[in-house]
């Protein structure tokens, strides 16, 4: 490891117990998406201390910022993306007031050399990522076009190497038929219920046709008041998830026409809506998932423990990683096989083990950035890679 790298990490471990207590605190103070109030206040003032310029808020979004060091020697872009949201009911249950404060802790280690190698630090508050992720219309703005990379590092309980993730829609479908007694007189009644219960059996039936990376599951949200009301109202939501954007707009198209034929075989009227925002698929760039592994064995961690990389659903990063290249690792910051969005995992991500474990991925995005900032052949290798992804995607036109 060169000195450069070793102050990189002597610097976040000078800060460590200040990036713990911030991380400590967002974790006992859950918020959920585009409420992040306290956490992005936080994050925002810590920028400052370090000397970051923060702009704020950013597209509207009262919670999201952007945190900029640029050294006077010019150089890459560097991209470092926080999330901040927690869960409905269980918190910060998938460790986001870790991946904040990873991010920040990197910012700060990788500021303290900026100056000898130059570039630029880019730290971007991107909330809401579990409902309406920020980075969606961040990406659409073309804040990540000129960004030579973009990294970020997930908790989890193991050594993950950066894969995969899922497109995804957010689909409501509401049926509006006529109420009526469902006894006395069922025959002027137009059942919305009903609507739904078709859509469900409609979709179900069409999963025998999909292929085996395809997800469709949905909640019935509102079924009605009584049982001896006939239902002018019911409504469902429905995730739609496919491996790519392209095959997912058919997939997608195809569950519509399928709650539009219920609307007509019930005489219901049918209002479709995105009650989330639509996420793409997270494509890794793999010559800059290999540095990110290397580093994290420079720093101790045996390569053996360091498995391949899956599928985790769905994830706004997803549209990031179609603008610039981009990865989105997991680090172990427990010991215990826990899933994520679930209590024991909630809890246990909040022990010293698990801000020690990110401390851990402050250092190792901070280096793999380093090593970005400083190999020239290595950038033109991660860009190179990048640009085959770029022309496969203006194929597609989304």
């Amino acid at each position: 490891m060169t000195h450069t790298k070793s102050h990189i990490l002597t610097v976040i471990d000078q800060y460590a117990s200040r990036f713990k207590e911030i991380s400590s605190y967002i974790g006992a103070n859950p918020e959920l998406g585009n409420e992040e109030y306290l956490a992005s206040a936080r994050l925002k003032e810590e920028l400052t201390y370090h000397g970051f310029e923060v702009e704020a808020p950013i597209l509207g979004l009262d919670t999201a910022f952007i945190g900029t060091y640029t050294a006077a020697k010019p150089g890459p872009t560097i991209a470092l993306l926080c999330e901040y949201d927690a869960l409905p009911e269980i918190g910060h249950a998938c460790g986001h007031h870790l991946i904040c404060m990873m991010s920040l802790g990197a910012a700060v280690g990788l500021k303290a050399i900026l100056d000898e190698v130059g570039g630029t630090i880019k730290v971007f508050g991107t909330p809401a990522e579990e409902t309406r992720g920020a980075k969606v219309p961040m990406a659409e703005a073309g804040m990540f076009d000129d960004c030579d990379i973009a990294i970020m590092a997930h908790p989890y309980y193991a050594y993950e190497r950066s894969g995969s993730s899922l497109a995804i829609d957010a689909v409501q479908f509401e049926f509006h038929g006529k109420s009526s007694h469902a006894a006395a007189s069922p025959h002027e009644g137009i059942n919305a219920l009903d609507a739904v219960i078709q859509t469900f059996n409609g979709i179900n039936a069409f999963r025998q046709q999909v292929k085996s990376t395809v997800r469709i599951h949905g909640v019935i949200n509102h079924g009605g008041q009584a049982a001896n009301i006939i239902p002018d109202y019911a409504s469902a939501q429905f995730y739609v998830r496919a491996a790519t954007r392209k095959e997912l707009n058919v997939l997608t198209e195809r569950v519509i026409q399928i709650a539009e034929g219920s609307a007509l075989q019930t005489g219901c009227k049918l209002v479709t809506s995105n009650y989330e925002t639509s996420y793409d698929e997270m494509v890794t760039n793999e010559r800059l998932s290999n540095t990110f592994s290397e580093n994290l064995v420079q720093l101790g961690i045996p390569q053996e423990e360091i498995v391949s990389g899956n599928d985790h659903g769905s994830m706004d990063i997803g549209n990031v990683s179609l603008r610039c290249p981009a990865i989105h690792p997991y680090i172990r910051v427990v010991d215990e096989v826990h899933t994520l969005h679930s209590i024991e995992f909630r809890d246990l991500a909040l022990q010293e083990r698990a801000l020690d474990g990110m401390i851990l991925g402050a250092k190792a995005l901070a280096t793999t950035a380093y090593d970005v900032l400083t190999q020239p052949e290595l950038l033109e290798e991660i860009q190179s890679e990048f640009k085959q992804l770029e022309e496969v995607v203006q194929k597609v036109q989304f």
